[in-house]
């Protein structure tokens, strides 16, 4: 049996084009990928950015669902940072009630690295390290993040994104509410509770995503809930992500064994060097979101080439992203899912035009379908 493939996308603005192009073009691919077999269909949450559009996902995953009749729709993720479990429960509720059995709940803790950055001294410089294969997937070094989380349009960014004085909760008890409203079981500590109207028994499947062996992974194996691993966000960590959360799994009533789903940054076309051409603004795309610019709009190849990225800034991403002719891609993303035993993988992909993103989703779909893996 072929690994399930699923579509995560981020909206993008390209150069010369604005937010309505970028949403427009959403849903037009949502429903070309329900045409070409994806399972999922989520998208991201991003906020600050010039290049991306999707500020609000369960806004925009409601219109996704309206456009399309029976792929899952979901979230990659709803940043619980800046919101409240109810708010969460209540939005993906009244989606499901129009388009019921159909939601992913993707919750994230990355809306807590601003606030955080403002307060938490800076990380330790992690070591150089080495770069190696396992298992023929290339596992870069850690990225070093410490010079972002002081950046200080970070920390006023954060602040905009909730009330004065605000505090975020921690992760596993939000996650605790969020599944606890579903249910409708939530009871504060002093023995109240509360019901989310419309969300309390909406039947919306639960995820939780992480970047790393830490708090996430382990919360999503703790309460047996599926794990969605950022290969295409952190390579260097997927394999400690992926077995932290399989050693914390505890079997639950929904599921009886661990289920990951593994991210993959991937542009295909006819040839290796046309699909190459497509991605080669994408170096640029990441150096400005790791230089504190945040994602700007996607360049086209030619506005690309009087620019070279600063390579320590984006190496791993680069070598790490999966782009060439059908054939070629669909072995590297064997290779991912061997690596790290995927149940399924999740495609995102940025190309300038559109018709170029829609054409990549269909030829890897089409080699997929015809010799896809079952890596399990």
């Amino acid at each position: 049996m072929t690994l399930p493939l699923s579509v995560l996308d981020l909206a993008p603005i390209t150069s010369g084009a604005g937010a309505a192009d970028a949403l427009r073009n959403t849903l037009d691919l949502a429903q070309k990928a329900e045409e070409y077999g994806y399972r999922r269909y989520w998208v991201a949450e991003h906020h600050f950015a010039p290049g991306v559009a999707g500020s609000a996902p369960a806004v925009l995953i409601a219109l996704v669902a309206a456009a399309t009749r029976r792929i899952r729709v979901g979230s990659g993720a709803v940043q619980l940072g800046h919101q409240t479990p109810l708010a969460v429960v209540e939005q993906f509720g009244l989606i499901d009630a129009l388009h019921p059995g159909r939601l992913d709940l993707g919750l994230g803790r990355s809306g807590r690295r601003g606030s955080e950055a403002a307060t938490t001294p800076p990380p330790a410089t992690p070591p150089p390290g080495e770069w190696r294969e396992v298992g023929g997937l290339t596992i870069p070094p850690p990225f070093d993040w410490s010079a972002l989380a002081r950046h200080p349009q970070l920390a006023f960014q954060a602040s905009l994104l909730q009330q004065p004085s605000a505090r975020t909760p921690d992760f596993a008890g939000q996650v605790d509410d969020v599944l606890a409203f579903l249910e409708g079981t939530f009871t504060a500590g002093d023995g109240r509770t509360a019901h989310a109207v419309p969300g309390e028994g909406a039947q919306v499947e639960v995820w939780i995503l992480g970047s790393s062996g830490g708090q996430s992974a382990q919360v999503a194996g703790e309460r047996g809930l599926p794990f969605a691993a950022n290969y295409h966000v952190s390579p260097a960590t997927v394999l400690e992500a992926v077995a932290a959360y399989r050693e914390a799994f505890k079997p639950s009533s929904v599921l009886s064994r661990p289920y990951v789903i593994v991210s993959a940054d991937v542009v295909v076309a006819p040839t290796d060097e046309e699909a190459g051409e497509l991605a080669s603004p994408y170096g640029l795309w990441v150096e400005d979101i790791r230089a504190g610019r945040g994602a700007q709009p996607f360049l086209s190849p030619a506005e690309a080439a009087v620019r070279t990225p600063e390579r320590a800034l984006v190496a791993d991403r680069v070598a790490t992203q999966f782009t060439g002719a059908p054939a070629t891609v669909v072995e590297r993303l064997r290779v991912l899912a061997e690596a790290t035993g995927a149940d399924e993988l999740l495609v995102t992909t940025i190309t300038h035009e559109h018709a170029d993103r829609v054409r990549s989703f269909e030829l890897l779909a089409r080699a997929w379908q015809k010799g896809g893996t079952d890596a399990r």
